[in-house]
Order: structure tokens, then sequence, then C-alpha cells
């Protein structure tokens, strides 16, 4: 196991530098999952995922990729960058919604908080659009799929 990259010798929280390091094309992959009670599933299911509020799925998808953007002003020690790319998708299985964020850049350091800001905050978002309905529903199993470029590559093992 390594090192903590944030972690200066002086045992100080302290921001990577970057500044020697050559950009490359950098993607991410994020997945999160909200469960809602079967009957607001069912609901919205039928309402075409509408609410007062507006369409949940597409304010849900602004909303991620407007995170995603900003995630370098959102996490202390993560360095801004400027996306090349950012999307949400999202399906309803049965009672869930599967959100799926990608982003990619072409930059010195980046790429996987983007994507797991913006799946979090297109959660989030569903969250606050039907908690009206209901303030039962978890929001669970944020996780990193993939992502490529810079030191190195992962992918998570299919479970």
């Amino acid at each position: 196991m390594s090192e903590f990259s944030h972690i200066s010798e002086q045992n100080e929280v302290s921001m990577v530098d970057v500044s020697e390091k050559q950009p490359t094309k950098r993607q991410a992959i994020a997945r999160v999952k909200v469960i809602l009670p079967e009957e607001i599933a069912k609901r919205l299911r039928e309402d075409g995922f509408r609410t007062p509020k507006g369409p949940i799925f597409e304010i849900a998808r602004i909303a991620g990729i407007m995170a995603a953007k900003k995630t370098g002003e959102l996490i202390p020690l993560c360095h801004p960058i400027g996306l090349d790319h950012a999307d949400v998708k999202m399906t309803l299985e049965k009672n869930e919604v599967i959100i799926i964020c990608s982003s990619s850049v072409f930059a010195k350091t980046g790429i996987e908080m983007e994507a797991m800001t913006g799946a979090s905050i297109a959660a989030l978002t569903i969250y606050d659009m039907c908690k009206a309905l209901s303030h039962d529903i978890r929001i669970t199993d944020l996780e990193l799929l993939m992502k490529t470029g810079g030191k190195s590559d992962y992918r998570k093992e299919a479970s």
C-alpha cells in the first residue's frame, strides 16, 4: 500500500504538486444507487418521472454535470480541472435508480473525483425532488467503476 499523497513530509495536509506531470487523456465512470420505496417508484413510472418540480431525471442529470464541473471547488485538496466531457445516465430497475456518471479530460491530474461528485449530486437531486413523497429514500453504493489515464488505471472487478 502506498503512502497518502495529500500528507507532506512534515505530516501536514498538502495539495499534491502536479506541476511536473505530463497531461494525459483521463476518463472515469462512477455509479450510485437511489433506492425508492416501491410505491414511490410505481408512482414515478406512472407520472413519467415528472413531479410538480419538473422532470426528475433531466434535472438530476443537469445537477450531476454541474457538480462534476465544480469538484475542485467542493473538495478541498482536489485540483480544479476543466472537464472535456461529463455525462449522467439514469435507469430505474424495479425501485432502484441506477446513476452512472462518466467524465473525461486531457490534464495532469484528476477525473475520478469528478465522476463520483457528479453521481453523488445527481442522487441527492433525486432525493430532493422526491422527498415530498417520502423521506424513506436511501442513497447507496457510490463507487468508482473505472478510471484510465495518469499513473495507473483501475477497473472494478465484476461482483
